[in-house]
């Protein structure tokens, strides 16, 4: 490859946007790889870990939004359950459990075929949402998790609105 071809090629890497983002927000990142960067975001419940991932071979940008809760085996069933209701509300992303480490996430992709690139606006809205998706839901895993509810009863705790502070 020539250093014509890999600068091109580096810009048209959407990691190089995440990266910017990143700096111009004043957030902890880490690229880990050529394929890979993470950023650690601080939320109201918990420190979400965000990694970028480009997939070349599909030619696609990965997101994975983790937090710190190992799902006990007693509560795997019932939180597959509560997964399985929060994705059915989300028109954008979908939560998945990772059954060999226990651990939950919240998972999208911004498909770029043929050397399109991604826009500031397009990773800035997948980094949102995937945070806004994890603050909003993260109480009924908790609930599932270590107050022993439902699916269902952590469901309706989740989707009951409030508005204003006490």
């Amino acid at each position: 490859m020539s250093l014509l071809e890999g600068i091109i090629e580096s810009r048209n890497n959407p990691l190089a946007v995440v990266e910017d983002i990143a700096t111009d927000n004043n957030w902890a990142f880490e690229r880990s790889g050529d394929d890979e960067v993470t950023i650690v975001s601080k939320g109201d419940w918990i420190d979400y870990q965000l990694s970028f991932t480009w997939m070349g071979e599909i030619e696609a940008l990965h997101l994975a939004c983790a937090f710190d809760m190992k799902i006990p085996q007693a509560r795997l069933a019932e939180v597959q359950r509560l997964i399985a209701a929060i994705n059915e509300q989300l028109w954008v992303g979908h939560f998945d459990l990772w059954t060999h480490s226990g651990m939950v996430m919240h998972r999208q992709a911004l498909v770029l075929p043929g050397g399109l690139t991604a826009s500031a606006s397009q990773c800035e809205s997948m980094l949102v949402n995937a945070i806004q998706a994890c603050e909003r839901y993260y109480p009924a895993f908790q609930f599932v998790v270590w107050a022993g509810k439902s699916a269902a009863e952590a469901m309706s705790a989740a989707m009951f609105d409030t508005e204003g502070e006490a």
